[in-house]
């Protein structure tokens, strides 16, 4: 989606449209700091929301899992989905409970998956996937046997209809409320790493590689 891209009629915001985004830029930098994305969808007649993992490469998010996934076998069919991410970054404490808020970046995606059936497509979407999840990871990892490979079922989503949705800085109370002796502001949020924890099983003499320790 180009950066001076109307939008549609689905990804256009209505409630608090100065919130709104449609720049790719602003996409882009939103889903590449979230892990988790909520995939929406309608099947066998009742509705469906699933967390899982993704990754971007350009234009397009992939998810992927096993073949047998039900998620992945009702939208292999090329029914129509609702991809979300949020990133929460703070808790917006008002003088009036009305006002509370939280400060968030999120973003939603419309729009039909189509399947990832060429093998070489297939470990690049694999790919960004794993290196979503940690940059550097894929290369220092074995890769997919053919037997894996073929078990995995990996879709493509376009980002030809999206929009983000944002909110920041203090609380927004009414006029007569600022005089109330009640504590107003933000309280900051942000996802952190610990230290990372070996594998129990992990060989002796394997040092911990860079792209794990600058992690933490």
């Amino acid at each position: 989606m180009p950066a001076d891209s109307a939008p549609s009629a689905r990804t256009q915001v209505r409630r608090l449209p100065q919130r709104g985004a449609y720049d790719r830029a602003t996409l882009d930098a939103i889903l590449d700091a979230a892990f988790i994305c909520h995939v929406g969808f309608v099947a066998d007649g009742h509705p469906v929301v699933i967390p899982t993992g993704y990754g971007r490469r350009g234009d397009h998010l992939y998810i992927h899992g096993s073949a047998a996934s039900h998620m992945l076998h009702s939208l292999q069919a090329g029914i129509e989905l609702c991809l979300t991410v949020t990133l929460l970054d703070g808790l917006v404490l008002a003088r009036s409970v009305f006002h509370h808020s939280v400060n968030y970046r999120s973003v939603v995606v419309f729009g039909r998956a189509t399947v990832v059936e060429e093998a070489s497509a297939k470990l690049r979407a694999l790919e960004a996937i794993t290196d979503h999840i940690l940059a550097g990871r894929w290369a220092a990892a074995r890769p997919p046997s053919p037997r894996e490979l073929k078990a995995t079922l990996v879709l493509e989503l376009p980002l030809a209809e999206a929009s983000a949705k944002i909110r920041t800085g203090p609380p927004s109370d009414e006029p007569e409320d600022y005089a109330l002796p009640v504590w107003a502001g933000v309280v900051p949020a942000a996802l952190t790493f610990g230290e990372p924890l070996a594998d129990p099983k992990l060989t002796p003499g394997i040092a911990m590689p860079a792209h794990v320790r600058g992690r933490s």
